[in-house]
């Protein structure tokens, strides 16, 4: 029990530090939702009722005002970190929950843009990360590939980058979760396997040179 006590709090210290880094005034900010959720809620509480109700109300909900800011900030940071690295996208996917299967860098090419494939309740969604010049003939060729194993599931295509008609790094979970739902979970299981076969009939994929991003842990802790 105490070993994870301190597991936590050493996690809980060094995702601060992270996240002060990219946001200096941390301490402000968590202070300022402490301080500003405990005193709407204390004050009315306090005059309808007594100081001790105020207080043992007003406090959990500071608590988790100040919590909820500070892990929006800590998203952030990690997101900040990992961004602009090659797979940074695909290291983002792997860290959500709620059944996304994603393989990453099923196509690569000598400039590191990359294509990952995501597996999901809306069917297949090939994510790229690169110029949209370079991404967007490697994502109708991966398309191609991919209709014709699964020619029944929805296939969606998503740029990552800071390019008009792309989505930021930070708008990617959101952008999943608001396709629509096709596929239920066994099905999900079913596209994913047959895909994985192809893909290793094939030969494996390329995988880019360099370290891939590590900081999707960083991602993880932070959901």
């Amino acid at each position: 029990m105490l070993t994870k006590i301190r597991s936590t709090l050493s996690s809980l210290a060094q995702n601060w530090k992270m996240t002060q880094k990219a946001y200096p005034a941390l301490w402000l900010e968590v202070g300022g939702f402490f301080l500003g959720a405990g005193l709407i809620v204390a004050i009315p509480v306090f005059f309808f009722l007594n100081t001790v109700t105020a207080i043992l109300v007003a406090l959990p909900i500071s608590l988790l005002a100040a919590t909820f800011w500070f892990s929006r900030r800590a998203m952030k940071a990690a997101y900040r970190q990992i961004e602009g690295q090659p797979g940074a996208a695909a290291a983002v996917i792997q860290s959500l929950r709620g059944g996304w299967m994603c393989t990453p860098a099923v196509s690569v090419n000598k400039n590191q843009d990359m294509v990952s494939r995501v597996v999901g309740k809306p069917g297949v969604i090939l994510v790229s990360e690169g110029p949209s010049s370079r991404v967007t003939a490697m994502l109708a060729n991966e398309r191609k590939k991919t209709a014709r194993w699964v020619p029944e599931i929805p296939i969606y295509e998503i740029q990552v980058g800071d390019e008009p008609g792309q989505i930021g790094l930070t708008k990617l979970q959101k952008q999943l979760t608001k396709l629509p739902r096709n596929l239920r979970g066994g099905e999900i299981t079913s596209v994913r396997r047959r895909l994985d076969a192809v893909s290793t009939a094939g030969g494996g994929l390329p995988i880019p040179k360099g370290p891939m991003p590590t900081s999707s842990r960083s991602v993880r802790r932070q959901r």
